[in-house]
């Protein structure tokens, strides 16, 4: 079966970092209200000049760097975002032209929120395999978001929640390897955002959702590569809420230090979570040849998706 192998990584986050304390003096919160009902301290939101373009250029252009790879080698490139700049062009239509890639590629945006990154490596995986078997077998996928722009900041619910930032992945092509894709979706407001905003959420129904989602997702992915969960070196999920991740760590009485967690940082980043996860372990010098990765997203729509994939021997 032909299946993604990660090569490489990038990832950009805004200027501006936002803590629990600076949210405190706009709505009726504290630090201590956050953190425990959440994990999160701090996020990053986009200043005067950064938007999800400039973020997903930034992001992008650094996996591209680190790959190795020319921008004409790239065969298609697919940007999962919530909070595009505009309507169209595609924020990928515009990472396209920065960084000169190729004219006679399919290049797009999809949009399945917090599980993004997952729908969009898939994506990019059916658009390789439809094109001639010697031709570009190398994919540019990225997850950015601007949620800043979409939120309400006087609802303590949902503007202590979210944060904005980018992260990119060169995927390549190939032959007999781990691979293993996951993708559901069910018609549900529990989150939804109008075009302009703000963002609404039900949060107890999103963590019903979300704890019954991941380990489910999880146990697709496995099962579909006869690997068990000793046999994954990372587990990199949605970085939504870290009380989402523990409670499946627990339900599965699974080894907590494999969940990767970054939420106290960056708070939920939507599409841009996963992506920015795998770049911060990859610059930890955690991302290693021959590792084996299972990603899980879930978020509005409501979808879910899950992927198992390695890491190329080639990444740099």
């Amino acid at each position: 079966m032909e299946g993604l192998q990660l090569i490489a990584t990038g990832g950009a986050l805004p200027s501006r970092v936002v803590t629990n304390e600076d949210l405190s003096k706009l709505v009726d919160t504290s630090d201590e209200w956050i953190t425990t009902r959440t994990g999160i301290r701090r996020r990053h939101f986009c200043s005067e000049g950064e938007t999800t373009v400039t973020l997903a250029v930034a992001a992008a252009k650094q996996a591209l760097e680190r790959s190795g790879l020319q921008p004409e080698q790239i065969g298609c490139c697919v940007c999962a975002t919530l909070s595009g700049s505009y309507a169209t062009p595609s924020t990928a239509c515009l990472v396209q032209r920065e960084l000169g890639l190729a004219q006679d590629i399919p290049v797009l945006d999809v949009n399945a929120a917090c599980s993004g990154f997952i729908y969009g490596a898939a994506v990019a995986r059916g658009l390789l395999a439809a094109r001639p078997s010697d031709s570009r077998r190398y994919a540019l996928v990225i997850g950015c978001e601007q949620l800043s722009r979409l939120m309400d900041m006087t609802d303590r619910n949902t503007c202590v929640l979210f944060g904005d930032g980018a992260g990119a992945a060169v995927f390549v092509l190939s032959d007999g390897v781990d691979f293993a894709v996951d993708l559901g979706a069910r018609g549900d407001l529990a989150i939804e955002t109008p075009p302009c905003g703000p963002i609404h959420m039900d949060g107890r129904a999103v963590f019903r959702f979300a704890v019954e989602a991941l380990p489910r997702t999880l146990h697709a992915v496995l099962e579909a590569t006869h690997h068990t969960l000793d046999e994954v070196d990372w587990v990199v999920c949605h970085q939504a809420n870290s009380r989402i991740i523990d409670h499946c760590v627990r339900k599965l009485e699974a080894d907590p230090a494999k969940f990767y967690k970054n939420m106290d940082r960056h708070g939920n980043t939507s599409a841009a979570s996963i992506p920015v996860a795998l770049n911060e372990l990859y610059e930890s010098g955690r991302l290693l040849p021959g590792m084996r990765l299972v990603c899980i997203g879930f978020g509005g729509g409501l979808t879910w998706g899950g992927m198992l994939l390695t890491v190329k021997g080639s990444v740099v």
